[in-house]
């Protein structure tokens, strides 16, 4: 039996096949990977990545620094620990780690919804490409009895090799660094005055300026709001999303916390698609989202040079049935 008969309104469910697990990641062919790496003419490379450890105030109650420490066994901690001829020593570790506290990648099964796929008029809570929960994300049992996502696993992503051409548009050079949820006609007034060339498979990186801020904030070491910072997309305009689907993009990167503007979520009475570029690119179009990277040094080189596109490489953590993971960026320009 077929896991879906409907399709949600301006998805791309079955477009790749049935059985797809990396949606517009597809869209990476080899052509498009060389010319990807015909943008690297300095062959200089950025880290995009924010230390692991950062933020360490927490944005959010559920998501907490990585805790280091010391492997051990019965004999004690595998720190320094003498080899037995006295004259060598050995340093393992291990960590307990919040795979979405940091730089980070959402995994397509991060955000799902209840939607009728079946067609038998009871909308159940499914996935992209109609993946369902119970059968295929948290269905099944990962390391010591933990759920996991059987189906759409950040490992799909990790291995479909992320790696191509990334442009990046800098909304805070645009528009400031005041809170603005960002339209379709100020996107595309930014990508024109910059111009940037946005082409089918890239990976879309927009710069506000939020990873000056959180880096601020941990060297005052004050729980300074950072929700409603910057510039984010307005998920309530349509027009918005439909540029994102007609524009061809494999994923969308930038150095705020959640890609979106944040009040129809914070708000007293939100709406039942709370986050709807979440809905249109993780549950809808299988769009990759990269949320906190850190972009500042990348946009202040790219703008001295009246520059825009570079080779991106950002594998996540081949860890099977996580939902997000921790990512090390790296622009090549």
């Amino acid at each position: 039996m077929p896991r879906w008969v409907n399709r949600p309104e301006g998805s791309n469910w079955g477009d790749f096949g049935d059985d797809d697990q990396i949606g517009r990641m597809n869209l990476i062919t080899s052509e498009r990977r060389r010319a990807a790496m015909a943008e690297v003419r300095e062959g200089i490379a950025f880290t995009l990545s924010l230390p692991l450890n950062v933020p360490t105030i927490p944005l959010t109650p559920f998501r907490r620094p990585p805790l280091l420490s010391a492997a051990c066994d019965e004999e004690g901690d595998m720190y320094n620990r003498l080899d037995p001829n006295g004259e060598e020593s050995t340093c393992d570790d291990r960590v307990l780690l919040y795979t979405q506290h940091s730089t980070q990648w959402d995994a397509l099964s991060h955000r799902g919804r209840t939607f009728d796929a079946d067609g038998d008029g009871v909308a159940e809570l499914v996935y992209y490409n109609g993946f369902r929960a119970g059968d295929h994300v948290s269905g099944g049992e990962g390391a010591a009895g933990a759920p996991c996502a059987r189906a759409l696993g950040i490992e799909t992503l990790a291995t479909a090799g992320v790696q191509g051409r990334g442009v990046l548009v800098n909304l805070k050079a645009a528009y400031g660094t005041e809170y603005r949820p960002i339209t379709r006609d100020d996107l595309l007034r930014a990508i024109n005055a910059q111009r940037v060339e946005v082409r089918t498979g890239d990976f879309l990186l927009l710069y506000t300026g939020v990873d000056r801020m959180l880096l601020d904030r941990e060297a005052r070491g004050k729980d300074v709001p950072l929700a409603m910072a910057g510039c984010a997309l307005d998920g309530r305009d349509e027009s918005l999303l439909q540029w994102i689907i007609d524009s061809g993009i494999t994923a969308i990167c930038s150095d705020n916390l959640a890609i979106e503007a944040l009040d129809l979520i914070l708000s007293p009475e939100p709406p039942p698609i709370r986050l709807p570029v979440h809905d249109l690119c993780l549950f809808r179009q299988g769009i990759f989202l990269g949320e906190l990277w850190y972009l500042e040094e990348l946009a202040q080189w790219l703008g001295e040079r009246g520059r825009h596109a570079f080779l991106l490489t950002a594998p996540p953590l081949r860890l099977p049935g996580s939902v997000g993971s921790p990512v090390t960026p790296i622009a090549t320009v």
